[in-house]
């Protein structure tokens, strides 16, 4: 699992230029069942997302796929991790260390 979190490095008002391209980008993801949780940081600084995928490198493609990354108004820290334990409704997502 991957917690996606964007830094604004723009004025929010360049943000919310590109914030419906950013939301179908997000739409889209959460279809492909990628993405499971994200929201806006408060105070609104940036944002966080909850990802599942493959492997670090195709989280990093779709960070750089982000039209807030494409139009230069935020980075990303990602953080990958293992989540061994969840809420029952998360179950599905639940790792196990690597032996």
């Amino acid at each position: 699992m991957f917690v996606m979190e964007l830094t604004y490095t723009a004025p929010v008002e360049r943000v919310e230029e590109l914030l419906d391209a950013h939301v179908e980008w997000l739409d889209a993801l959460y279809e492909e069942g990628v993405f499971i949780a994200s929201g806006r940081k408060n105070p609104r600084d940036g944002g966080v997302i909850l990802a599942v995928g493959d492997g670090r490198e195709r989280i990093e493609r779709i960070a750089a796929a982000d039209p807030f990354v494409m139009g230069e108004v935020c980075t990303y820290r990602i953080t990958e991790f293992i989540a061994t334990k969840t809420a029952p409704e998360l179950a599905p997502y639940r790792q196990q260390l690597p032996s």
